[in-house]
C-alpha cells in the first residue's frame, strides 16, 4: 500500500515538474488541420505553376512574376490559417486540462521557434527575389525543422522528432530540386497529419 502511494506521489511530482518546465498543451488536432491545409495549398500551388504544354501534350512548370506573387499570397494564407487552427485547438486543450495558454514556457517556446523561422523566411525571400525559386521549398523545410528542434526542449519530445524529419526532407528536396513541391507537401502536409494523429492517440488532444 505504501509502495503504491509512493509511486503515485512520484507520478504527481513528475507531472507538476513537466507542467512547470514544458509547454504541454499542444493539440494533435492542430497538427492534423495544419497538414490538411498544407495539402490543399500544395494542390493549389500545383495548379498555379504547372500548365499543359499545347504542342507536346505534357505538363510543364511556368514561373512568372505574377505566379510568384500568387504563391507568396497563397503561402501567407496557408500560414495564417494554420496558425489560427493551432491557437484554436491548443486553447481548447489548455482549457480542458486547466493549463495556462500564455506563460513563461509559452514565451520561451515561441521565441526559440521564431528565431530560425524568421532567419529562414528572410533568406527564402532573398532567394525568391534573386530568382532561385527551386531552392525555396527545401529551405522552408530545413529552417522549419531547425525551428522545431530548437523549441522542442520547452515542449513535448515528439516535436523534436518532427523537426528532425522536416530537416531530412528538406535536405532531400535540395538534392531533388525539381520535386520541391512534392517534398513540401510531404513535410508540411503528410508529416503534420501523422504527427497530429499520433499526438491525438497518445495524449487525447
Amino acid at each position: 500500500m505504501n509502495k503504491e502511494k509512493y509511486l503515485d506521489d512520484l507520478k504527481e511530482i513528475r507531472e507538476i515538474m513537466d507542467k512547470s518546465s514544458r509547454f504541454i498543451s499542444l493539440s494533435g488536432m492542430s497538427g492534423i488541420v495544419a497538414g490538411v491545409i498544407a495539402l490543399i495549398g500544395a494542390y493549389i500551388a500545383y495548379t498555379y505553376i504547372y500548365v499543359d504544354h499545347a504542342f507536346f501534350g505534357y505538363r510543364m512548370v511556368i514561373l512568372t512574376p505574377q505566379t510568384i506573387s500568387q504563391l507568396l499570397i497563397l503561402a501567407t494564407v496557408i500560414l495564417v490559417l494554420a496558425l489560427v487552427a493551432g491557437v484554436f485547438f491548443t486553447k481548447k486543450k489548455a482549457e480542458k486540462t486547466k493549463q495556462k495558454l500564455w506563460d513563461l514556457q509559452t514565451k520561451r517556446l515561441i521565441s526559440n521557434l521564431m528565431i530560425p523561422l524568421a532567419a529562414g523566411g528572410i533568406l527564402c525571400l532573398i532567394f525568391l527575389l534573386r530568382g532561385y525559386v527551386g531552392i525555396v521549398a527545401p529551405l522552408t523545410l530545413v529552417f522549419y525543422g531547425l525551428a522545431l528542434v530548437n523549441a522542442s526542449k520547452y515542449t513535448l519530445s515528439e516535436v523534436r522528432a518532427l523537426g528532425l524529419m522536416q530537416v531530412a526532407l528538406g535536405l532531400l528536396a535540395a538534392y531533388f530540386v525539381g520535386y520541391g513541391l512534392l517534398f513540401w507537401a510531404l513535410g508540411f502536409g503528410v508529416l503534420h497529419i501523422i504527427y497530429g494523429v499520433r499526438m491525438h492517440l497518445k495524449y487525447g488532444s
